[in-house]
């Protein structure tokens, strides 16, 4: 096994895509997080009209 030079260690680039694919991943999550919670407001509103119109078509 041959000793690594410091010149090698920094040219090695092995780790960089797992770091890029993580990075990526956070993002995701990140902007996944964002629309569901901006939605989350909009969809319990409809969701509660939905209900009030269902309770008032049956109700007698």
């Amino acid at each position: 096994m041959r000793p690594e030079t410091p010149m090698m260690i920094f040219k090695d680039e092995s780790g960089a895509t797992a770091i890029e694919y993580g990075l990526i991943a956070a993002l995701v999550s990140v902007a996944a997080i964002t629309a569901l919670s901006a939605m989350g407001g909009s969809l319990d509103t409809m969701f509660t009209n939905v209900s009030g119109l269902l309770n008032k078509a049956v109700a007698p």
